[in-house]
């Protein structure tokens, strides 16, 4: 096998391995399935060990195959993006832009950024999936995913972009029913909205700007993943919750909402992007590009000091 087919025959074996899935493999490089198979069967012959085992359904890799995978993925990726250097050279980014964010993060902190990016990017057209499910990137066609917190999946190419502050926040009306904790392990005996996980014990951790730092149990009646719903329900006395400041502006300087334990938050949850390999297309480069620089040139005081 001489060089230009081993490389070609990486990249075929890397995109089964991603995908886990020789037609979809097949659909995204264009290739026959039958001369994928033929390909990846000839490795195999060649190498003298199976990369895959085989289903009806789907392939998964062996010890082997894995093995394989992570000495050479990158090195098709850095073939790939090589390339794309060059053809982004002559062409400005341009086409059909699919994203997915959760609904609160895209109308209050990206969508405001939208018009500048249209304007500077008038041949890229973006479609946009508003919602909290964390949907396949590979099935579903997204080229970029925008993600609130930790994003734990080796599979996916992670790069922040920012920062989301937040602190606890109830109505005055709740407040003065139950009263203004004191401490942080005063929330132990306060109605809390929270945030949905997996976990049956829900814990808040909390901080202070000289280093100081503690993890308070917590209990309550609504558990949620919508941060706009958590705001209405503290707005309507139905406990405490944590709230990202450029959401609460509007409902501290109305009065709906106070600030508790001012002199703690919870810690920053990072806004990353993800997408399914360091070869991105032009237009999501652009994309990411522009959210990172705006993104990092934002204040994340400028709303703490107007909610204090």
């Amino acid at each position: 096998m001489n060089k230009p087919e081993l490389l070609h025959d990486m990249m075929l074996f890397v995109a089964v391995a991603r995908t886990g899935n020789y037609s979809r493999a097949s659909e995204a490089l264009g290739v026959p399935g039958a001369t994928l198979s033929r390909r990846i069967a000839a490795m195999e012959r060649d190498f003298g060990v199976r990369l895959f085992d085989r289903t009806t359904r789907r392939v998964e890799l062996t010890e082997a195959g894995q093995r394989y995978l992570e000495r050479c993925g990158h090195l098709v990726d850095e073939a790939l993006l090589a390339q794309q250097a060059l053809r982004d050279l002559a062409a400005r980014p341009a086409g059909n832009l699919r994203v997915s964010m959760p609904v609160d993060l895209g109308v209050t902190i990206i969508g405001p950024l939208l018009p500048d990016f249209a304007r500077q990017y008038p041949g890229i057209a973006l479609d946009l999936d508003l919602s909290s499910r964390h949907v396949d990137l590979m099935s579903n066609k997204i080229d970029v995913a925008i993600r609130l917190g930790e994003v734990r999946d080796d599979k996916l190419i992670v790069k922040k972009l920012g920062t989301v502050e937040m602190a606890l926040f109830a109505s005055p009306v709740y407040l003065e029913l139950r009263g203004q904790p004191q401490q942080p392990q005063d929330l132990s005996q306060h109605d809390c909205v929270m945030m949905r996980s997996e976990d049956s014990v829900t814990t808040w951790h909390l901080e202070t700007n000289d280093g100081a730092s503690i993890k308070v149990p917590v209990s309550g009646r609504f558990k949620l993943n919508n941060q706009s719903l958590m705001r209405q329900l503290a707005e309507r006395a139905m406990g405490i919750t944590p709230l990202a400041f450029s959401l609460v502006t509007d409902s501290v300087v109305q009065g709906h909402l106070l600030r508790v334990l001012p002199e703690w938050r919870i810690p920053a949850l990072p806004i990353q992007a993800l997408t399914t390999s360091r070869l991105q297309s032009a237009k999501s480069r652009a994309f990411v590009d522009f959210l990172a620089e705006r993104l990092a040139v934002s204040s994340p005081h400028r709303h703490q000091r107007r909610v204090r």
